[in-house]
């Protein structure tokens, strides 16, 4: 009787967290219901964790005794993850958001792959379809976690550039031949055809050990400016390989929140792609992120320094502004300054708004999470499809800190890596004022036109100590009326 309520109390549950997982899910595409979404999909975690717990304690402590012992082994785990990803949580600044977020991911994937490995070592697949489900659950979550851990290398500095080798495609395609043969050999053997030649763990070992290879060697080429792209693929990845897992597990809620998560993740990656209007393959196997240079005579002329001052006084008796954020603004942890600036021209009677192009920073909607994090309204915050128009009437766009986004040789240079890619059309404003630490080119190593353009000057400096600069001047010129 007991084993029966309990059975029923775990599958309501599961299918209640698997309801707030989707629900919170769906709150989440509005930065304005995000926060409720965020707490209602931690609500399902902690449905689906007290599930687990209540699993063991009852159902599986019935059926094995001897697995009691993991009620106090996973009470661990969760003080241990708990308390650490508390501790790391109200630490972690904006800047560091989009490797943590690579990380974390890349732990979901491990944690799907761990499932796969205790169910193939200890034999509790049954039949060829169960088999091929965890092992493929097993190979997406071990590229995730591996692969995961490569963005993280790569955005937390760890690895400067990405790493190239001649062959290197044609060795990545090997290794993915090799690991799909082994888990053909794990299943043909399982099915009692043909003979191990290697203990069945060893085939096991093997073949997590070549998933894990191969998300390294897929992640290492990838240059800086993919980043964006490559976190979104990695958290479809995971969702995916915790659906297969769940469905191993015959549990719903593993297999709604993975394949929700894995359908959101897939779609957001392809409009992360059209945004710079190519194709994931076209991501994951070429060379886009290495240095470019410009052609000799490509780009005439010379950048125009200004004075923050000037730039803020043009704005402040200007009538519109757009504003578009880049990386450089969440490196300077500028965007209070940068409101505090726009406050002041939105007291003077100045029209402003914000330009977010969809792989501005370096993770998805790093650049919305920075402007709400400082107060900014979001109806003043503007996608491209539905800003770009208003640039040819704007007389000022300010741009910090942003660079490939704004870069008009995508619309211009066939030659450029970027072409085709859809941007901003800050360069089409009439004034357009850059806010940049120095001459140094972006995250993709291109060279921005738009910086040489008779309409473009350009501010040198810190984000935050222009923007308190421009305060100043803005504050200055009160002042005098007053």
């Amino acid at each position: 009787m007991l084993t029966l309520v309990s059975q029923f109390v775990i599958s309501g549950a599961d299918l209640g967290a698997a309801f707030l997982f989707m629900f919170g899910l769906k709150r989440m595409s509005s930065p304005a219901t995000a926060p409720s979404g965020i707490r209602l999909a931690g609500l399902g975690m902690v449905a689906a964790v007290l599930a687990s717990f209540l699993y063991l304690l009852t159902i599986d402590a019935a059926a094995r005794p001897h697995m009691m012992v993991n009620v106090g082994l996973a009470v661990t785990a969760l003080l241990i993850g708990g308390v650490g990803a508390w501790l790391v949580g109200r630490k972690v600044a904006m800047t560091a958001m989009p490797q943590m977020v690579a990380i974390y991911n890349g732990m979901g994937g491990g944690a799907a792959g761990s499932i796969a490995a205790v169910e193939l070592f200890g034999g509790h697949t049954h039949g060829a379809t169960q088999l091929i489900v965890t092992l493929l659950g097993g190979l997406i979550g071990a590229v995730s976690l591996s692969g995961s851990v490569i963005a993280w290398a790569k955005l937390d500095g760890v690895l400067k550039k990405p790493l190239r080798v001649k062959g290197q495609q044609f060795a990545n395609a090997a290794v993915m031949v090799a690991t799909l043969a082994v888990a053909g050999v794990i299943v043909a053997s399982a099915l009692g055809v043909g003979g191990l030649w290697l203990t069945a763990p060893t085939w096991i070992w093997i073949f997590f050990g070549c998933a894990l290879v191969f998300g390294v060697l897929m992640t290492l080429p990838i240059g800086g400016a993919d980043m964006p792209v490559v976190i979104s693929i990695y958290n479809a990845f995971t969702g995916l390989a915790v659906g297969l897992e769940g469905f191993v597990l015959q549990n719903p809620a593993l297999m709604i929140a993975g394949m929700v998560v894995g359908a959101a993740g897939l779609l957001l990656t392809v409009i992360m792609a059209k945004a710079m209007n190519r194709s994931i393959a076209n991501v994951l196997f070429t060379n886009f992120g290495t240095e470019a240079k410009a052609k000799p005579g490509a780009i005439k002329g010379s950048e125009r320094p200004t004075e923050a001052s000037d730039a803020a006084i043009k704005m402040r008796y200007a009538s519109s502004v757009i504003i578009i954020p880049g990386y450089g603004l969440a490196a300077a942890h500028a965007q209070q300054k940068l409101y505090e600036f726009v406050k002041l021209l939105l007291a003077a009677k100045v029209s402003v708004k914000f330009a977010i192009h969809p792989v501005a920073g370096r993770m998805p909607g790093q650049m919305d999470v920075l402007l709400a994090e400082a107060g900014v309204p979001y109806d003043m915050i503007f996608q491209l499809d539905d800003i770009n128009d208003d640039f040819a009437a704007t007389d000022v766009a300010l741009v910090i800190g942003a660079n490939d986004v704004v870069n008009p040789a995508a619309r211009t240079d066939k030659s450029s890596p970027i072409f085709g890619m859809p941007i901003l059309n800050a360069d089409r404003a009439r004034q357009i004022y850059v806010i940049k630490r120095g001459q140094g080119k972006g995250y993709s190593g291109i060279v921005n036109a738009l910086f040489y353009s008779p309409n473009c000057n350009m501010v040198y400096g810190d984000a935050q100590a222009v923007l308190v600069k421009m305060i100043e001047a803005v504050r200055g010129l009160g002042a005098a009326a007053a």
